[in-house]
């Protein structure tokens, strides 16, 4: 019924793999789950190897991306619905898995589950991620729905086999971010409908705040590169609340990119120290986009 796909990059799994384990050995259902190491570093392949003795394991020679590594368990798995989950993932609701087996009686294309965050303020170095993750990523099911495919996340999702095998993720794609936002733009083109139901997985692996603000960066020069796709137009432009807010300053994006360059050493600053404001987290980003794209298009 159900295989269970799990990418992973330099990252410890047993908590993931022990919970997945048990729920699958308390379930009257056919679910196999397929660990597929992406390049990782020896010493972090050599403990989830171990961790991994039954289940499917395979090792990449080299690192190919979060889009491609994804679509490559189309060669592994066996099951008519994959279920994908992040690495750095745990599983803490003992019905997480029975949830998706409950909903596939209703024979859906996608299935969005959600993705939570432990409530407790974490320490001022993690506070950036984690109050982006609690404020704009913790939503509920009927919330998500009311927008499903600008909802869609990658983190925790099931979706069945052909349905995968026609939209894939896109491989150009290489580093972080906007992935999830072109496999739900490619969902809405084709009008394959999503579900979304409340059964999140939890955000076990905080990112620190200049990880974050790196993976920030590095997603808006992916999103840059994305404009230039001929395939992806307007429909996917709406989808993304930065490039919206985007349009409506386009007029002013000289005196907003000013403000941006005069006060980033600032912002940087504080967002890097956990002093969070997602209003400034939003205008810094903003600034970062426009910033970014002239400087591409200069090259």
């Amino acid at each position: 019924m159900i295989s269970i796909c799990i990418p992973v990059y330099n990252f410890d799994i047993e908590r993931l793999i022990k919970a997945l384990s048990s729920q699958i050995e308390s379930v009257d259902a056919v679910v196999e789950l397929i660990v597929v190491d992406d390049g990782s570093e020896a010493d972090i392949k050599t403990r989830n190897k171990t961790t991994c003795q039954n289940c499917k394991y395979v090792e990449l020679p080299e690192n190919l991306g979060r889009s491609k590594i994804r679509n490559l368990f189309l060669n592994y798995a066996t099951q008519d619905y994959l279920l994908f989950l992040d690495c750095d993932s745990l599983i803490e609701n003992p019905r997480f898995l029975s949830n998706y087996l409950e909903i596939l009686k209703q024979q859906p294309k996608v299935v969005c589950g959600g993705s939570t965050y432990r409530p407790q303020r974490p320490g001022r170095q993690q506070r950036l991620r984690w109050k982006y993750g609690i404020y704009k990523e913790s939503r509920s099911a009927e919330t998500r729905s009311e927008q499903p495919y600008n909802s869609f996340m990658s983190n925790n999702f099931l979706i069945q086999r052909r349905v995968f095998k026609e939209v894939r993720f896109d491989e150009r794609i290489t580093k972080y971010g906007h992935e999830d936002t072109l496999l739900g733009y490619s969902l809405k083109k084709k009008q394959l409908p999503i579900t979304h139901i409340d059964n999140p997985a939890l955000n076990g692996e905080i990112d620190t705040n200049s990880e974050f603000l790196r993976k920030t960066r590095e997603g808006i020069v992916n999103l840059i590169s994305i404009l230039n796709f001929e395939e992806y137009h307007q429909d996917l432009m709406e989808g993304i609340s930065l490039l919206r807010f985007y349009q409506k300053i386009r007029k002013f994006e000289s005196i907003v990119l000013w403000l941006f360059l005069l006060t980033k050493p600032l912002m940087s600053c504080l967002l890097s120290k956990g002093y969070v404001s997602l209003k400034l987290f939003d205008f810094y980003k903003l600034g970062l986009f426009i910033e970014q794209k002239r400087k591409i298009s200069k090259t």
